[in-house]
C-alpha cells in the first residue's frame, strides 16, 4: 500500500452466487459514489463485481451451490475457500467486512473473524421468519450491522441486540433500466417477432437448476406449442450457466434465444408476455417490470424431504408473502410437471384477465420494497460507512 491510498478505507466483500455479485456490483458503485470514489475494495465476488473494479480470490461458482443434498459433494472445496477467505481478510485489515447473502459460506467466514476488530456486517437477512427462527439469535452473536431487503424483517433481530437496517429490496433498482416503450426496437433487436406470443423461460442462475428444471421447461414449451404454434421463447442467462443453457435450448419446436447479461436480462421482460421461472430473487424482478409468471421449483428428493420439517410458510414466492396471497402461481416439487406448467402458462398468455389480475398485484407488493426516496444500494452504502465511522 502507498501513501495515496493508505487513507482510502478498504471493504472487504464477499457475494458466493449471482444474485450476490449483482448485489455487491451496484452496492460497489454505490460507495464509490458516496466517497467521491475514495473507497477500495477486495473479496470474493463474480463478473458484475468485477466490472467495478473487484479482483475476486477465486471464482464464485465453486461456492454457489443450493440444496442440502446437492452441497455434500463439494463441501472439501468449500471448506477449503473458507480457510482462504479469513486468512486473506486478516491480512488485508479492511475498514468492514460485508458479506452478502450466501449465509451458509458467509457465516463461517464471519464466525471466525469475531473478535479480530474488524466491523462485520452482511446484506441479506436469513429468512428466519420462513424457518430456523434461532437464526436470528445466532448470527446476533457475531454480526455487528445487519442490512435488511425486506420490512418486516429487522425486528426478527433487534430483539436480540443485532443493529438491523431496512435498506430496500434492490430490484427496485431494475426500474427503468430499458425503454419500456421501445418494445418493438427490443423485439427486432433481440429476433423476436412482436405480433407472436413471446415467452420468457428462467431455468436459474446455478448449474443444479438448470440440469433439474431444464428439461421439465423445455417439455413445458413443447406441450405449450401444441396449441400456441406461433410462441417464441427468450431465455435470459448469465456465463456461468450459459453452456448449458445453450445446449437446452437446442431442439425446440419453437425459436428460442439465449441473451446474456443484466440488461438482456430486462430487454427480454420488455418484450415478453409471460414468464416461466425458477424460484428465486428473478419472481420479483418479474412483478417490478410486470411480466405475468409463473414460478416452479424442484429440489433433489432429500433436500425436499428435510424442508417439510424445516419450512414454515405458505408461499415461496416473495410476491406472494409479501401480499399474503398467490399472485403468481407456484408449481413446487410434485407440482412442478410440464402438463401443470403448460396450462398455466397457457392462461397467461391467452387471457388478458388472468395477466391483469396478475399484474395488479404486483404493483401492491413491487409498492412495499422501497424504505423512503433512496436507492436501496445508496441506503445500504450510507450505513456501511456509518458503521464504520461509528466503529
Amino acid at each position: 500500500m502507498n501513501d495515496q491510498t493508505k487513507d482510502i478505507p478498504l471493504i472487504y466483500l464477499i457475494a458466493g452466487e449471482p444474485s450476490g455479485d449483482q448485489l455487491g456490483a451496484r452496492l460497489m458503485a454505490a460507495l464509490k459514489r458516496a466517497t467521491n470514489g475514495r473507497v477500495r475494495f477486495a473479496g470474493v465476488g463474480g463478473e458484475r463485481m468485477q466490472a467495478e473494479g473487484l479482483v475476486s480470490l477465486f471464482p464464485i461458482n465453486e461456492i454457489a451451490v443450493m440444496g442440502l443434498a446437492e452441497i455434500l459433494p463439494h463441501i472439501p472445496v468449500i471448506l477449503r475457500r473458507i480457510r482462504e477467505t479469513v486468512a486473506d481478510v486478516e491480512v488485508k485489515t479492511p475498514a468492514a467486512l460485508v458479506t452478502i447473502d450466501a449465509p451458509g459460506f458467509c457465516s463461517r467466514v464471519s464466525k471466525a473473524l469475531k473478535g479480530k476488530g474488524i466491523p462485520l456486517i452482511h446484506y441479506v437477512a436469513p429468512s428466519v421468519w420462513a424457518w430456523k427462527k434461532k437464526r436470528a439469535q445466532k448470527i446476533s452473536a457475531y454480526l455487528d450491522h445487519l442490512l435488511t431487503l425486506l420490512p418486516f424483517e429487522p425486528p426478527y433481530f433487534e430483539k436480540h441486540g443485532l443493529a438491523a437496517t431496512f435498506v430496500g429490496h434492490p430490484v427496485i433498482e431494475a426500474v427503468g433500466m430499458v425503454d419500456n416503450n421501445s418494445r418493438d426496437f427490443l423485439c427486432q433487436e433481440l429476433g423476436l417477432a412482436q405480433d407472436r406470443p413471446i415467452l420468457a423461460i428462467l431455468p436459474g442462475s446455478r448449474r443444479g437448476e438448470v440440469a433439474r428444471l431444464g428439461p421439465i421447461f423445455k417439455e413445458t414449451v413443447t406441450r405449450l406449442a401444441q396449441s400456441i404454434p406461433d410462441l417464441q421463447c427468450i431465455i435470459p442467462t448469465v456465463s456461468n450457466v450459459r453452456e448449458a443453457v445453450s445446449e437446452l435450448a437446442e431442439d425446440w419446436p419453437v425459436p428460442v434465444r439465449v441473451i446474456e447479461g443484466v440488461e438482456g436480462k430486462h430487454k427480454a421482460f420488455c418484450c415478453a408476455d409471460s414468464a416461466l421461472a425458477a424460484s428465486g430473487t428473478v419472481a420479483l424482478e418479474l412483478a417490478v417490470d410486470g411480466v405475468p409468471a409463473v414460478i416452479a421449483y424442484k429440489v433433489a428428493p432429500l433436500t425436499a424431504f428435510l424442508a417439510r420439517f424445516l419450512i414454515s410458510i405458505k408461499f415461496v414466492s416473495l410476491p406472494n408473502i409479501l401480499v399474503n396471497k398467490e399472485i403468481q402461481p407456484e408449481r413446487i416439487q410434485k407440482n412442478c410437471k410440464a402438463e401443470i406448467l403448460a396450462e398455466d402458462l397457457r392462461k397467461l398468455l391467452l387471457d388478458p384477465e388472468a395477466r391483469k389480475r396478475q399484474i395488479d398485484g404486483y404493483k401492491v407488493a413491487v409498492g412495499l420494497l422501497k424504505s423512503g426516496d433512496d436507492l436501496p444500494s445508496d441506503k445500504a452504502a450510507e450505513t456501511i460507512l456509518a458503521t464504520i465511522s461509528n466503529r
